[in-house]
């Protein structure tokens, strides 16, 4: 049983219990069932049910290529049903019914979509890695016409790298893999602090090439 394999520190109840069962009776497919979920009910986040994968993956439990197969085809499936509510029903209906959602704060949504607003398309790869925007965003790419190709491949190298990173910490951690979690905020924090640095980078380089232009037509 995949509770003997882990050990979960919060008994075999909660949420853990819930995920580990999960798994237990769906295998690698439960992984990626938890993942669609993710993006459609908010408690159950990808911080908890990738790291757990991550360590059956290293006790032998789960196989790692199909664990990561199965994780980002439920991203991409969760992603393409918001993306799909966004277009059927525009960016203001669609923000009612989201916060008509219980557990679904006015401040994600907002953040969400000043986020698609701001970097537009990009917003879909980079919010992929940023808990709290990763589901919402597909809400205003969709709400945008977003064109489907284009917000299906940016969806899934976002996804495919997030889920790389919460498995291959859960496998490198092994039993102790519920660190992630407590230590998510601080990765956060790195991941804005580098999205912050390439955008004031590219604004430079921006402002350099327009005044090197300009004194080259004095």
């Amino acid at each position: 049983m995949l509770f003997l394999s882990l050990n979960p520190p919060d008994s075999e109840g909660g949420l853990i219990g819930f995920v580990l069962r999960t798994i237990d009776q769906l295998g690698e497919i439960g992984v990626g069932a938890l993942i669609l979920l993710e993006s459609l009910v908010p408690p159950i986040p990808s911080e908890v049910v990738l790291p757990a994968a991550g360590a059956l993956v290293y006790f032998g439990e789960l196989s790692g290529p199909l664990t990561m197969f199965w994780a980002t085809l439920g991203s991409v499936i969760g992603a393409l049903i918001l993306y799909g509510a966004g277009r059927a029903f525009g960016e203001e209906r669609t923000r009612k019914v989201m916060l008509a959602v219980p557990l679904i704060d006015e401040d994600d949504v907002d953040r969400a979509d000043e986020w698609f607003g701001r970097h537009g398309e990009k917003a879909v790869f980079i919010g992929r890695l940023i808990p709290g925007v990763r589901s919402l965003v597909s809400l205003p790419a969709g709400a945008a016409g977003m064109p489907l190709g284009r917000f299906v491949v940016l969806t899934t190298l976002g996804s495919a790298i997030w889920n790389f990173l919460l498995v291959g910490g859960g496998w490198l951690l092994g039993t102790q893999y519920h660190l992630i979690e407590a230590h998510i905020d601080t990765a956060n924090n790195i991941i804005y602090a580098l999205i912050g640095a390439s955008i004031a980078v590219f604004i430079m380089r921006r402002l350099h090439r327009r005044s090197r232009a300009g004194d080259s037509q004095a």
